[in-house]
């Protein structure tokens, strides 16, 4: 019995090693594609000009489109028991896009450039959506799936800002590395290798979740067996809609989440741009991005533990108030030693407040219907990056002044706060237990 437990939790540990190491991977999008390589890229040789109105809507479309997906996808996830087969081909889908990269070389190829950007954010927005839902079936509890989310977001950090390093060393030392091209073009040169580097770090560290994490059993009703799955996707969307207001604290968080997340999502998305339309130089923006991702990673870790000993609630907003503070700081940022303090502001609480939003939406939704309700989850953490760079887009192009634009966040941050303070977390985690346990039931029947 005793080799049976060891084999059993062996096999448990290497699923939940598996898991977080899928961040590592992923979060090379997220620093080089969407946080300062190819922003930055964009701004100097594709845009050429104020690329804040420009970047703005691009961020927002692709975000949209894969918001728009998320519910519909995670619902036919769930009744097929196809989250892994659903993640590989969202995966997939933003390693060839970001591959792609590589022939945009020109202001000409702007359209092309967006194109495969919204595609790349695609792919990845919808992994995650699969990633996520796989959080509750590889934890064993509700205190092991913050520990297990926080180590995620940490994990992230740390492979993202590994590549990330990589990148600005080509990029810094492209003029010696390319001494045959002028000085300009082999900057461009290692700023399209860095894309393309992201693609195969994607690719590559994806492999073990697909190895060693198993494919939750699917729940489907016996009134849909036989069904086609798009049918069955729509039809459990319309449910779900209409069903997840009786989660009355689940509805509640996903609302706020919505709210405070648009200021979260805008900071990371926008933050090059914005530095970028203040004449910061490429080194202050490169460098201040690679440090956010080795100063987020121990403080991920920390609002892990925090979480546990405060609560997510407390954890969460003391973590607004410091976005707050940050926001309000970026309106008064003169030289370029300020972006280095505003991103390590940033730091200390981008991956911690990002962890406990995804464990509490885990503790607070039945387990049985996780991909369904991580798609709402992931509708509300897109959306983060429409309507907070839209807003920013629509002040820097009315004012000319994208200090308003940034400051403008602060609103969400303050909204998110007082809504969270009417979540009852307790309250939601019983009602989810309960429902699983009535399914459990169910299908004993």
């Amino acid at each position: 019995m005793g080799n049976f437990e060891s084999m059993d939790l062996e096999k448990s540990k290497k699923a939940v090693n598996a898991w977080v190491l899928y961040d590592w991977a992923n979060s090379a999008f997220a620093t080089t594609i969407m946080g300062v390589v190819l922003p930055t890229y964009f701004a100097d040789y594709i845009a050429k000009g104020a690329s804040v109105p420009i970047w703005g809507k691009v961020v927002a479309i692709g975000s949209l489109l894969a918001a728009l997906l998320s519910p519909i996808l995670g619902a036919i996830a769930d009744f097929k028991a196809t989250k892994k087969k659903f993640m590989a081909f969202f995966v997939i889908l933003g390693v060839i896009s970001t591959a792609l990269l590589w022939f945009v070389v020109s202001p000409a190829d702007q359209t092309l450039c967006i194109v495969l950007y919204i595609l790349g954010t695609i792919g990845f927005a919808g992994s995650l959506v699969f990633y996520d839902s796989l959080l509750p079936h590889v934890s064993k509890d509700d205190d092991e799936m913050d520990q297990i989310s926080s180590r995620g977001y940490a994990l992230g950090y740390i492979g993202g800002g590994l590549l990330l390093l990589i990148n600005v060393l080509m990029i810094f030392f492209s003029g010696k590395l390319l001494p045959h091209l002028p000085a300009a073009e082999a900057t461009a040169v290692m700023m399209r290798l860095s894309l393309l580097s992201v693609a195969v770090w994607w690719a590559v560290f994806s492999i073990p979740i697909f190895l060693r994490v198993s494919e939750p059993a699917a729940l489907g009703e016996t009134s849909e067996i036989g069904k086609n799955v798009f049918s069955v996707g729509f039809n459990r969307l319309g449910k779900a809609f209409a069903g997840i207001r009786e989660f009355k604290d689940l509805f509640l968080f996903l609302i706020t989440f919505f709210i405070y997340s648009n200021g979260i999502g805008t900071i990371i998305t926008m933050a090059a741009s914005f530095a970028s339309d203040l004449q910061f130089g490429m080194a202050t923006i490169l460098g201040t991005f690679l440090m956010v991702q080795f100063v987020a990673a121990p403080f991920a870790i920390l609002f892990g533990k925090l979480g546990k000993k405060l609560g997510n609630k407390k954890a969460i907003t003391i973590a607004l108030v410091i976005y707050a503070l940050v926001a309000i700081f970026g309106y008064f940022m003169q030289k370029e030693w300020h972006m280095f303090l505003l991103g390590f502001g940033v730091a200390t609480v981008q991956g911690g407040s990002q962890a406990l939003s995804r464990s509490l939406i885990g503790k607070l939704m039945p387990k049985s219907r996780s991909a369904e309700f991580y798609g709402f989850f992931s509708v509300s953490e897109k959306f983060n990056t429409v309507v907070g760079p839209a807003l920013m887009a629509f002040i820097a192009a009315r004012t000319g002044n994208p200090r308003l634009s940034i400051v403008s966040l602060v609103i969400f941050f303050v909204a998110g706060m007082i809504m969270l303070r009417f979540v009852n977390v307790e309250r939601g985690i019983a009602q989810a237990e309960a429902v699983d346990a009535q399914m459990v039931e169910l299908k004993q029947m």
